[in-house]
């Protein structure tokens, strides 16, 4: 199997760094090829702009899904965007690692599928969900927390962890992908003393390191997460009224 590892994380020292170097060595260990994709080390340009087109579709305003299309028809994408679909394209599994920054993904990831999910590429109004580009392909995000467990649940003060990684879920699939439960590493924050004693901060990491390698091992048997397709829903994109989880009040 073929994986990439996009890596969101401006410290290569880091507990993300770490988590990093466990996900190669485990996954190259079981016999798989991995890629990484080093978004801060490679000076990924996060922003979409006009001067990443110089052979512009329409040269009075900039509309950036048009120029993207544009730009992937003519074969004149950016080289960081086309190094980074060629990546997407040869890989079985690809892997987000992040930090949860300001209740989602940070600054740079975000830019990532800004700038290289382009429109008319990898999805367009009929390329999409179900039928996307990526379909075939599996996703899976390892996000790390400062705040406790307690803090991401139904009622904790940080919101509840599936609806906050609800928009990036919503987002893979979007392209295809089969979307399964993420690896979430809770209290992770300078050295976590802020919710924990040294001793037990030390213990809570090497756990968490123990439980990524051993998921790592356990991907064949991974069951996505279940998302509504084309089917499922009617001329408005809403689920149909006899579908088994529609709700009634």
């Amino acid at each position: 199997m073929n994986v990439l590892i996009v890596f969101c994380h401006p410290e290569p020292r880091s507990f993300n760094g770490a988590m990093k170097e466990i996900a190669v060595r485990s996954l190259e260990g079981l016999g798989h090829r991995v890629e990484v994709s080093d978004l801060y080390a490679e000076g990924f340009d996060p922003v979409e702009r006009p001067s990443h087109y110089p052979q512009r579709a329409e040269h009075t305003v900039f509309a950036p899904l048009t120029e993207q299309r544009h730009a992937f028809n003519q074969q004149t994408l950016p080289d960081d965007v086309q190094r980074e679909i060629a990546r997407l394209e040869r890989a079985d599994l690809i892997i987000l690692q992040f930090p949860l920054w300001w209740h989602g993904l940070p600054a740079m990831l975000k830019g990532w599928f800004d700038r290289v999910m382009v429109y008319g590429g990898l999805y367009s109004g009929s390329m999409r969900y179900d039928r996307g580009r990526l379909v075939g392909k599996r996703a899976l995000c390892l996000v790390t927390t400062g705040s406790p467990t307690e803090a991401f649940t139904r009622h904790g003060r940080g919101g509840d962890m599936a609806a906050l990684m609800w928009p990036t879920h919503c987002s893979l699939y979007y392209l295809g992908l089969e979307v399964l439960p993420p690896q979430v590493v809770y209290g992770v924050q300078g050295g976590g003393l802020s919710y924990q004693a040294e001793g037990e901060f030390r213990e809570h990491i090497e756990h968490a390191k123990q439980a990524w390698a051993e998921r790592l091992g356990r991907l064949e048997e991974a069951k996505p997460i279940p998302f509504s397709g084309w089917q499922d829903w009617d001329e408005q994109g809403v689920l149909k009224a006899e579908h088994p989880l529609y709700w009634r009040p």
